[in-house]
């Protein structure tokens, strides 16, 4: 069974980590939360308490198929000046492991550590404008090798089926089950 980290910082986008979440498990993928503070507790950004699985730090040797990184204004500035997590990310990227930054993370985590690498990816607003490592493309999935990244909370359900069926190897379970909740899946 193939496993995710989602890792939750305080002010994290809730939308972006839940529908994440629940799209991943419906189809059967392994999803731990991870939080990236000292407790298993986490405040969203609207908000929001949450507990998380576990924290990064007692799952920091772990190893999954993909680590997802949701945005929010403080989740993602928090997320890029954690040491903890840009090397749990730099390690799993190394090892080509999924990365999967939504929204504000690809710009706010991976390239402000150097960890785009010249790879095509997207954002929300105009944080692409600050970026030097990685070449933005306007859309609202983007995939360059290991590295799947989502405009933002508007286009969660694109980047988790998505993320669900290149983990899965298939895209028809993913397709079926876009149908069952009446998402109209394009990508």
């Amino acid at each position: 069974m193939k496993t995710v980290a989602v890792l939750l910082a305080p002010g994290f986008e809730e939308g972006e980590a839940i529908v994440t979440i629940d799209i991943l498990r419906r189809l059967n993928i392994q999803v731990e939360t991870l939080s990236c503070g000292d407790t298993r507790d986490v405040v969203s950004y609207h908000a929001i308490p949450v507990m998380a699985d576990n924290t990064l730090q007692a799952c920091f040797d772990k190893t999954y198929d993909a680590v997802v990184l949701p945005g929010g204004p403080q989740g993602s500035v928090f997320l890029g000046n954690s040491d903890n997590v840009v090397a749990f990310v730099r390690r799993h990227d190394d090892l080509g492991k999924r990365i999967c930054p939504i929204c504000s993370a690809a710009a706010r985590v991976l390239a402000k550590n150097g960890l785009l690498k010249g790879r095509r990816y997207t954002c929300s607003g105009d944080l692409w404008q600050q970026v030097t490592d990685g070449v933005y493309v306007d859309a609202d999935v983007v995939e360059d090798g290991n590295l799947l990244s989502g405009r933002g909370l508007g286009r969660v359900f694109d980047f988790a089926l998505t993320l669900a069926a290149r983990l899965d190897g298939d895209e028809m379970p993913a397709r079926e089950h876009a149908g069952h909740i009446y998402y109209p899946w394009i990508i």
